[in-house]
């Protein structure tokens, strides 16, 4: 959790629900902003035989087992859409005071951080503190990073296991995070070296798009609905 997080929600309690039991009985709730196609996200989980909800319901987060937060687009247009539908408060309320992990794709994993100086600065949820800044390239890549990339691990992770150091995943992007080292779950060779995967204990995020990186990419989505 980043520096100076205080959830803003006044939610203390979640609903009472039935314990459900089985990968296919996760309850996964992914976040609908209207800025990306999360049809694409809760196919890839239909195929780890997990069937998630589609909701920009605040109060569907209370009863989720686990969150995901996919996005594409512009980072200040992302926060307002989930400050307006009180889904950042949700957010913050169900990960940080109860524990509900989380898993951030693509602008996702960015809004997990501090703040993002894309177009404007614009404050984020500040599950983990760091920033989004755009991409500088070193030695002529281009901007945006469009296509298969390697990531390799910086630390052992569960939401990596099973997957071989390398790998290829699938990236659209224009700007990265900068975050604090303990937060470095693996880093991708591009404009330098820029940190690809993200997380704090429960709190996790990539900045490829899973779903769209065939057999690894199911992994890491299996692995995070599993091993949480």
């Amino acid at each position: 959790m980043g520096a100076g997080t205080s959830p803003r929600s006044t939610t203390t309690t979640r609903p009472e629900v039935p314990e459900l039991v089985g990968l296919n009985m996760q309850r996964v709730a992914i976040v609908d902003t209207g800025l990306c196609n999360v049809d694409s996200i809760a196919r890839a989980l239909d195929e780890c035989g997990v069937k998630a909800d589609i909701t920009n319901v605040a109060s569907d987060l209370d009863v989720a087992d686990k969150i995901i937060l996919p996005g594409v687009g512009a980072y200040p247009d992302a926060m307002r859409a989930l400050n307006a539908a009180g889904l950042a408060d949700a957010i913050r309320a169900n990960v940080v005071q109860h524990d509900v992990p989380i898993l951030g794709i693509c602008l996702g994993m960015q809004l997990l951080l501090s703040s993002s100086d894309e177009v404007e600065p614009t404050a984020g949820l500040d599950l983990i503190g760091g920033s989004v800044v755009r991409l500088r390239p070193t030695s002529g890549e281009r901007v945006p990073h469009v296509g298969w990339n390697e990531v390799h691990a910086a630390v052992d992770s569960p939401l990596l296991s099973g997957i071989p150091d390398g790998a290829d995943f699938y990236f659209v992007h224009s700007f990265h995070a900068v975050c604090e080292t303990a937060a470095v779950i693996a880093t991708t060779p591009y404009c330098g070296t820029i940190t690809t995967v993200i997380g704090n204990e429960h709190i996790v995020g990539t900045q490829f798009h899973p779903e769209k990186s065939q057999q690894y990419g199911l992994k890491l989505l299996r692995n995070f609905v599993e091993l949480w």
